[in-house]
């Protein structure tokens, strides 16, 4: 196994088109250990993708061991994966805590408390200190960003993705965005980053969005974006993960992700938010049961969002990486998209690798 290729971030101006693209994605693969065959050795030495995400459970083929089976063997495994990047990986998980949770006592790891342990025990510094306790052990494993926090609101509890697996902080948004608040500080004091989701709010759906379209256009209220914009004038926002809930009142054709008015009318231009945006994974039935890869991946560019996820665990395409830079590349040759707009992506993207 080679050594880290490299610690420091290069000048963009000196990354080839197929460096910068590939920075635009982050992607799941299966290995609980690298062997030379594995893809995702390709896919991040030679297509440069900006991440990978690690699951424990591999939901196609129904079986534990996707890439998490004890804290020695996640350690190795995330030292192995940041040995083939020539830019620094993010190497993410969801560890929320509480049920969803991927490092589980089973493997060895530290029992959590979810979010809404935490809201119902409302002690700030109790969430901090859980948090960063998380944090500590995400980062003693080799991982350096954490989809976390969950800043849905508890507004439906008949919600089996959200509040039924004990997600929400409260249904109270100021309540949410203090715990949300402390959450992150925490995570920060252990050097892992954080993702705030899922934006513009989940908590009022119905449906889950792994399963197919959640449509709340009659449930959503403006104040399920209160949490993200207290976040954000904080200062202590790492990334915004999007979510691909359907709400006409906000966009008649588009869910979020692949929504501009959403994500840049309202998320960039509204709240004022300027880094990274990420997607939520593209690989859910709320997306591909309606929009066709292709079309998925062009309306998420023009949307705004500057990393899409590909977990490769509702599905698995070992090739996922070259579809994604043939369709943006295509973007570029017909003017859908300018360089300009792809250098703006790396350059948020380069701003968070710089805490890593």
């Amino acid at each position: 196994m080679s050594a880290t290729r490299s610690s420091s971030l290069p000048d963009i101006s000196e990354l080839s088109l197929d460096q910068k693209l590939g920075q635009m994605l982050l992607l799941g693969f299966r290995g609980t250990r690298l062997t030379g065959e594995n893809p995702v050795i390709t896919d991040i030495r030679d297509r440069h993708i900006g991440g990978v995400i690690l699951f424990d459970y591999d939901l196609m083929r129904k079986s534990g061991d996707r890439n998490i089976v004890s804290p020695e063997q996640v350690a190795q495994l995330t030292s192995d994966l940041k040995s083939h990047a020539e830019i620094p990986l993010f190497v993410s998980i969801d560890q929320e805590g509480g049920v969803v949770n991927r490092l589980k006592p089973d493997y060895g790891f530290t029992p959590t408390l979810s979010h809404k342990k935490l809201g119902e025990n409302d002690d700030p510094a109790q969430t901090l200190k859980h948090a960063r306790e998380i944090a500590e052990e995400v980062h003693t494993s080799g991982f350096n960003l954490n989809f976390a926090p969950c800043v849905d609101l508890a507004a439906n509890k008949e919600n089996k993705a959200i509040y039924g697996r004990e997600r929400c902080f409260s249904d109270d948004p100021e309540m949410v965005a203090l715990h949300a608040g402390a959450y992150i500080r925490g995570h920060h004091e252990a050097g892992v980053l954080t993702a705030v989701k899922h934006f513009p709010g989940h908590g009022s759906s119905r449906e889950d969005t792994h399963l197919g379209m959640a449509d709340v256009t009659e449930t959503w209220q403006e104040h399920e974006m209160l949490p993200y914009q207290r976040i954000l004038d904080e200062g202590i926002c790492d990334m915004v993960m999007t979510t691909h809930i359907f709400n006409r009142r906000l966009d008649p054709e588009y869910p979020a992700t692949l929504s501009r008015k959403i994500l840049t009318g309202i998320l960039r231009e509204r709240l004022g938010w300027d880094g990274v945006i990420i997607s939520d994974d593209l690989q859910m039935k709320a997306i591909t049961a309606h929009f066709g890869m292709e079309t998925a991946m062009k309306r998420a560019l023009l949307a705004g969002v500057d990393m899409l996820i590909y977990g490769n665990n509702l599905d698995f395409d070992s090739e996922i990486a070259g579809k994604f830079l043939r369709v943006a590349k295509e973007m570029l040759e017909k003017g859908e998209i300018t360089e300009e707009h792809i250098d703006a992506s790396v350059r948020r993207i380069f701003k968070r690798k710089e805490k890593i």
